[in-house]
């Protein structure tokens, strides 16, 4: 989960709204969809995060929340177009991680990068990854407020590398109901992300004991039967590729094995799957592979996301 000075300067630029978003802090999903056949983008603040919500002609499923990456696609925006989900019946919302776009801290890509040389786990990871999943209440309470769901409903979530870090954590935390959940190229932890730094740069983090408090808290594989509870236990897709250089396929193999008991003692083992991909790298949006993957991510929601108003 190296973040390069590039990267992290695209990343800090505000982001822009996108031209057919509509900035609306007192929106309401159903009185929004009504009359239109083609998805409403509003631009927003849910809770502290900034939001972009997609509204579709049809709601049948509860909301989607989704996070993007520390690399392409980076912004709430980016993701969207990359990854719409306009065939899953849902209110889907594009969430900004903390430190990024709009929240980036001043002095942009240059603070950022010496945030993650100083400490890469409690100056970055910290309060990006495992700070997006602490948001999420608020975010569930704010879709409520705004008419998207109604309270008790499991919504379900997505996330990319570092995204994907904060929805294994937010799943083990269990802070919100969750019905439904993908991974794509994501970090395990926070132990997972150093590897990933230390084979980028050659270089070797100094573990503090707050940083090895972190990382037993954001093990993903170490908190199996956290995230496996419930009835039943949420509907889980770890997609991963088999080219992935950043965080190797073995972050995802070993996740799943991990998971695999915690799922058989919850009666659930056919919401839990493992896609390896092959030929696919970290970055995922290139036209080779974004339209099976697209796919793959919609269908899962589309099957296994709890139905709109069910609190069961």
């Amino acid at each position: 989960m190296r973040v390069s000075h590039a990267a992290l300067a695209s990343l800090c630029v505000a982001i822009a709204s996108p031209a057919n978003a509509q900035s609306n802090s007192d929106f309401d999903c159903a009185a929004t969809r009504v009359g239109g056949a083609d998805p409403v983008v509003i631009k927003t603040t849910l809770g502290e995060t900034p939001a972009l919500v997609r509204i579709p002609s049809e709601i049948r499923k509860s909301p989607i929340v989704l996070w993007h990456g520390f690399g392409p696609p980076a912004s709430e925006q980016a993701l969207m177009e990359a990854l719409p989900l306009d065939d899953v019946p849902a209110v889907k919302v594009y969430l900004g991680l903390p430190l990024f776009g709009s929240r980036a801290p001043e002095g942009g890509a240059k603070e950022l990068a010496r945030r993650q040389q100083e400490d890469l786990a409690t100056l970055v990871f910290e309060p990006a990854v495992m700070g997006a999943a602490k948001e999420l209440p608020a975010v569930v309470r704010a879709l409520e407020q705004h008419g998207c769901m109604k309270h008790g409903e499991r919504i379900g979530l997505f996330g990319f590398s570092a995204g994907g870090a904060a929805v294994l954590y937010a799943l083990a935390e269990r802070d919100v109901r969750i019905g439904a959940a993908v991974t794509l190229n994501a970090s395990t932890g926070l132990s997972a992300s150093v590897e990933a730094y230390e084979r980028a740069t050659k270089g070797s983090y100094n573990w503090t004991d707050a940083a090895r408090r972190l990382a037993q808290r954001s093990d993903a594989a170490g908190r199996a039967k956290d995230i496996a509870k419930g009835d039943p236990a949420p509907a889980l897709l770890i997609i991963h590729g088999n080219d992935e250089a950043v965080l190797t396929p073995e972050v995802a193999s070993t996740l799943h094995q991990a998971l695999m008991p915690a799922y058989h003692e919850a009666m659930a083992v056919p919401r839990l799957q493992l896609i390896l991909v092959p030929g696919l790298a970290h970055g995922w949006t290139s036209p080779g592979s974004l339209e099976a993957l697209r796919g793959s991510i919609g269908a899962w929601f589309h099957n296994r996301q709890w139905p709109v108003g069910s609190t069961r």
